[in-house]
């Protein structure tokens, strides 16, 4: 029973400390506008498709050259080829 006199005012103390969160979290405007962002990630591109550049991973000079130093979606060089 005398845990009580323990945990009482620790949980008082957490209580007041999320309350303090979310009226920080309020007048920041945190839940100002909960709706837009998750559509904007459906939203299509405007811009049309782009050109394929050197940045890109083609080749600047329009030849096969491997990219030498370009890293693929996996994390491995482009130039580099597995011997499996």
């Amino acid at each position: 029973m005398t845990i009580l006199l323990l945990l009482v005012p620790i949980s008082l103390v957490l209580l007041g400390l999320a309350i303090w969160a979310f009226v920080w979290a309020v007048r920041r405007g945190q839940f100002d506008d909960l709706d837009t962002p998750p559509l904007d990630i459906l939203r299509e591109d405007t811009d049309g498709p782009r050109p394929l550049s050197a940045q890109d991973g083609g080749t600047a000079n329009g030849n096969n050259t491997p990219d030498k130093g370009r890293l693929d979606e996996c994390g491995r060089d482009k130039g580099h080829t597995d011997a499996r």
